[in-house]
């Protein structure tokens, strides 16, 4: 079992910054792939970016250029960097971790979500 912990939502303003963590339980969090997906009210969770145990990133179209996501393994941590922030960014944030034994057998564990609003 895994478990996620997020921070760093919050109120901005548009065109604000927001930095979120997510740190993660146990000892393996380098073989793990970690994503970050955010729900608006009557929307579905959609991905927001992810990236790999090898460090390969990912981005949904309507973040790049504005968002970055990295991750310390040394801290069991992963990190999304939001810059220039839309009102439509407006969400709640969750943290996923991907856990691969082998192909056809794959967990997924969710943080618990941090909220984000971009409002003036």
């Amino acid at each position: 079992q895994v478990q996620l912990v997020e921070s760093g939502g919050g109120l901005v303003q548009p065109g604000g910054s927001l930095r979120l963590s997510c740190t993660a339980s146990g000892t393996l969090f380098a073989n793990y792939d970690m994503g970050w997906y955010r729900q608006a009210p009557g929307n579905q969770r959609e991905l927001v970016a992810a990236v790999t145990s090898g460090d390969t990133r990912h981005y949904a179209d309507f973040v790049k250029g504005r968002f970055t996501i990295s991750r310390d393994n040394t801290k069991n941590t992963v990190y999304l960097q939001m810059n220039s922030l839309k009102p439509e960014d407006t969400a709640v944030y969750y943290c996923k971790a991907q856990i691969t034994v082998v192909p056809s057998l794959r967990s997924d564990y969710w943080g618990q979500g941090t909220q984000v609003t971009v409002s003036s």
